[in-house]
């Protein structure tokens, strides 16, 4: 263990980016022997591959095994965490959805929001191009301004580095017309948006093929999904 603690202590506290390959490897290695530290297998198996870890991965789990203080459960893990990475880098990434105006919130939330018998309270995370990176149900309930509280909603938007948000819910009525506690709620954000940099640009409602956009036009308009 070092001074500033093992590496799963600093990946925690510090984030995985920050990790060298040999901490890393220790990380995913998890204990040494009484023999030989945990630090010192993963500067071995380095040292194996010669720094690279492109040859560690082509490395056979047997090539693995037999450095000291590894062995062949130890090797297994290595060589899953490798191919793990192996597949996410060649996985093809999405097209994620753009959002040019409420039309757009409306037909990506309604499949999921559209038809539910209690509200759901998501927020859509937007990169500086309007797409939207992330999405995610902070409430599900009645929509009320004391459960909803920015501090919710912005930590999301910081984690994700939003350039904008935009919220959506649900009316089990099938009434997509805000109610004022739908308007008290989109208040507190947009204000709290301004705040920290990070736009609200709408809340939308929807119920069954029905949506309402809180802020198209500086007033509330509908359409059908």
């Amino acid at each position: 263990m070092t001074r500033n603690g093992g590496p799963r202590e600093r990946m925690r506290r510090y984030g995985v980016s920050m990790l060298s390959d040999e901490e890393l490897l220790a990380a995913v290695l998890g204990t040494g022997t009484r023999q030989v530290p945990v630090r010192a297998a993963a500067s071995a198996l380095l040292g194996r591959a010669r720094g690279s870890l492109r040859t560690l991965r082509r490395t056979p789990p047997s090539g693995l095994a037999d450095v000291p203080g590894v062995g062949w459960a130890k090797a297994s893990r290595i060589v899953a965490a490798l191919e793990l990475g192996r597949r996410a880098e060649s996985e093809a990434i999405p097209p994620r959805p753009r959002i040019r105006g409420p039309e757009d919130v409306a037909t990506l939330m309604a499949p999921e929001l559209a038809d539910l018998t209690q509200e759901e309270f998501h927020v859509l995370v937007l990169n500086a191009r309007h797409e939207v990176t992330c999405r995610r149900m902070l409430t599900r309930g009645i929509l009320d301004a004391s459960l909803i509280h920015p501090r919710e909603v912005f930590r999301l938007a910081v984690q994700e580095s939003a350039a904008a948000l935009i919220l959506a819910h649900n009316h089990p009525s099938g009434d997509p017309s805000p109610s004022p506690e739908d308007r008290v709620v989109t208040r507190q954000m947009a204000e709290a948006g301004r705040t920290l940099g990070i736009p609200v640009l709408d809340h939308v409602v929807l119920a069954g093929d029905a949506w309402v956009s809180l802020m198209a036009g500086g007033s509330a308009e509908g359409g059908e999904v």
